[in-house]
Formats: C-alpha cells, structure tokens, sequence
C-alpha cells in the first residue's frame, strides 16, 4: 500500500497552521470540484483533496498521522504497512465506529475507527440551551498479557491533540490511573465513567473507552482467551514418549508427551489460558505446540549415534514421493 502525504497532495508545509490548510483546501476545491472544473482528472483529485483536508483539518487525525509519517520517513519509504498499534495512546473524541465514506484504503486502514466519530452531533447540540451529556472518547492502549491474567492497576499516558492559538497542532499528555480487570482480552473496552468530554449547559462528562491490546510476549502468543507457546522435544522424546516440565502462566506443571510424534501435535493444560472476566465467560487453555528439534553432531560420539541410526534402521523419510 502506498502511503499517501497529505501535506503534498493539499500544497502545503508540515508546519501549516489550521487556516492555512482551511485557505489551501478551499483553492483547490474551485480548480476541482466536478460540478465547475475542467481538469479530466477532477473527481479523482477532488476525492484525495477531501481525504487529505479530512485528516489535516483534524486535530486529532493530523497529531496522529504526523507521529505516524514520522516513523515511516525514518523507516525509508517503500511499501507502506501501518504497525500494529501504531495510534495506541492517542486519545480521540466520539465512539469508534467503522468505515464509510469515500476515503482510500490508506485512510481507512488508519483511521477506520476514528474517521467517523460522533463529534458533529455534539457541536450541534451546543446550539440548545438544555443540558447536553459531553462526548465520549476513545483510545487504544497495550498492555501487558499478565496484567489480563491477574488484574493490574496500571498509570496509562494518552495524547490529546489541540490547536494553539496560532492554529498549529500541539500535543497534550495526560495520565490515568486504570484498574485492568482480570480476565479483560484482545479488543475489549474498558469504560471510565465520566472522563470523555465536558458535558454543555450543566450537563454529565462523556466517558473514555479504553480498548484493550496486548503488546508482543516472548513465550505466549494469545488467540482470544487461549495461550499457545511451542515445546521442543528431541528426537528420543518425541518417539519415545516422555514426562517434561513446562512453564504456565501460574507456575510450572509436569506435562506428558505421548510416544509417537506427528507435525501439528499439541497438547493442552486446561485453565491455564487467560482467566474468566465474568460467569458467561470460560477460562483459555493453555496449548503447547509439539516442535521436533535435533541435537548438535560437532560432538564425535553424537556423530557415532547418528551414523549407527542411519546405517541400522534403514528409514527412508521419502519412500513414496
């Protein structure tokens, strides 16, 4: 995917304050909007001139997508893949909400679900004199995988983008302090109760959703409540069947290995997956994944056991093909 610079496609500098990029906008759009231009070209690049007004004319998208170019300039260029959780800590106001409009893959791949929130029914309800409920927001944020499996209070710092009274986008951090619950996975919401936006004429706060991922873990690889992580075993073990002690997340356990290895084996310790949040739910297992592994020849006597093997039992790992 090619990333798309919205600086360059709207004609103005990085450093360009909010009314330069509202003049820039409204110059572009005479030359190309559809229903006036003449340009051949005119639906396509009035298209890319409202993606690229819709994410710079925004505080919050424009913070976003500039951290964001940032790592992906000092990367070099090339393909272009977002990384996962490239927007985690960034704090946006409304709901997340999915796609629609007319953006590019690339937008939607980045914004999807802050494109659309729902900030417009709250500038309009400013209008009314009756107390109005504020916005809520939303962010992503990573976790730890054993801050699910036991529960944490964690500080989690979020940015919240602004404009200056210059008109120039400036990034304000805050810090909360989040109780995870146990048992909270992968894409789950954890709600602050009245720490989205200001409520208008009088009216309650908004609430902030917190949702949920987990940052990359050396041993477990997560797969909604379940844990999967790969087991070596030599070559004696795996034919011979074994008893071996392994790791889980609440201490160490002996695990059997039955005799008779095959590609894609795996055994499971129930419970020991990512805990119940709620009675509805039902505690992950834990699934170690059979991995055959062969030990070093650069010892003569390891060698000698490989050649005897070789000469001795006649295997033929390709008879058939």
């Amino acid at each position: 995917m090619e990333f798309k610079d919205y600086y360059q496609i709207l004609g103005v500098e990085k450093t360009a304050s909010a009314d330069d990029i509202r003049k820039a906008y409204r110059k572009l759009a005479r030359k190309y909007h559809p229903d006036v231009s003449k340009e051949p070209d005119a639906a396509k690049r009035m298209s890319e001139i409202n993606e690229a007004n819709t994410v710079l004319s925004d505080p919050e998208k424009r913070a976003a997508y500039d951290a964001l170019g940032s790592q992906y300039a000092h990367a070099g260029g090339g393909d272009f893949r977002p990384p996962p959780n490239w927007d985690a800590g960034f704090e946006f106001s409304g709901a997340p909400g999915g796609g629609g409009g007319d953006f590019s893959d690339f937008f939607e791949q980045l914004f999807g679900r802050a494109a659309h929130a729902r900030a417009a029914g709250a500038r309009a309800g400013r209008a009314h004199s009756q107390p109005l409920r504020g916005e809520d927001h939303h962010a992503k944020i990573e976790l730890d995988l054993e801050d699910a499996i036991q529960g944490a209070e964690r500080a989690i710092s979020l940015r919240a983008p602004r404009l200056d009274a210059q008109g120039h986008v400036v990034t304000e951090s805050h810090t909360l302090t989040v109780k995870i619950p146990k048992g909270v996975v992968e894409g789950q919401q954890i709600r602050l109760a009245g720490r989205g936006g200001p409520g208008f004429n009088g009216g309650p706060n908004g609430d902030l959703f917190l949702e949920v991922h987990f940052r990359a873990h050396p041993r477990w690889r997560v797969q909604g409540r379940d844990l999967y992580a790969t087991l070596p075993l030599a070559p004696w073990e795996a034919a011979l069947g074994a008893q071996v002690e392994v790791p889980t997340p609440t201490g160490r356990v002996e695990l059997t290995v039955p005799a008779g290895w095959r590609k894609g084996r795996k055994l499971r310790v129930k419970g020991q997956g990512i805990p119940a949040r709620t009675a509805n739910d039902t505690p992950g297992d834990l699934y170690y994944e059979l991995e055959l592994t062969l030990p070093p020849t650069d010892h003569p006597r390891a060698r000698e056991l490989f050649e005897t093997m070789a000469r001795e039992l006649r295997y033929d790992p390709r008879e058939g093909m």
